[in-house]
């Protein structure tokens, strides 16, 4: 496996039940990575099928050094990245948890590593794009203190995206 770090985090979900979630430090040449690509496309294309909302747009991660896998119990169920915009800021992109394993405090845990990751890198501010029928996305963002900014980059003008960003 290509994992840099592995941190496991105790948190309590559905029930009172402790999960423990262990994020592994890796790449986008992950195949773990890849399959949840894989099911993110999947979950979003089923949601934006016949809209006008092109979830597709910049949504490629090749050759991505910084990217967080949560794994419960060695099932990877989750993941996310982020990649340069400028000395600054970073994009954190295709952030995903399979529905079998929501609410279990795996995309909250996805998200702080991912913020933790860039203040290691010195980046000041982190910016994302989702769709807007995502709202349980949008929510998650908001908990963490990202608010609607004006959409950047490849999202200008785009119908149906709406961009958060906050300070890290």
């Amino acid at each position: 496996m290509n994992a840099e770090k592995t941190l496991s985090v105790g948190r309590e979900s559905k029930g009172d039940v402790k999960t423990m979630i262990e994020f592994d430090r890796t790449n986008s040449k992950d195949l773990r990575f890849i399959n949840v690509v894989r099911e993110l496309d999947a979950n979003l294309y089923a949601i934006y099928n016949n809209n006008s909302y092109q979830f597709d747009v910049d949504i490629k991660v090749d050759n991505i050094n910084t990217v967080i896998l949560a794994c419960i119990r060695s099932i990877t169920v989750g993941g996310g990245c982020f990649k340069e915009i400028d000395s600054d800021t970073v994009e954190f992109k295709r952030m995903f948890v399979n529905p079998y394993f929501r609410g279990l405090g795996v995309a909250s845990g996805i998200l702080d590593e991912l913020i933790n990751w860039a203040k290691e890198l010195n980046y000041s501010r982190a910016v994302l794009e989702t769709g807007e029928r995502q709202a349980d996305s949008i929510s998650l963002f908001e908990k963490h203190e990202f608010s609607v900014i004006e959409n950047f980059g490849p999202y200008i003008g785009l119908s149906g995206s709406v961009c958060m960003g906050r300070e890290i």
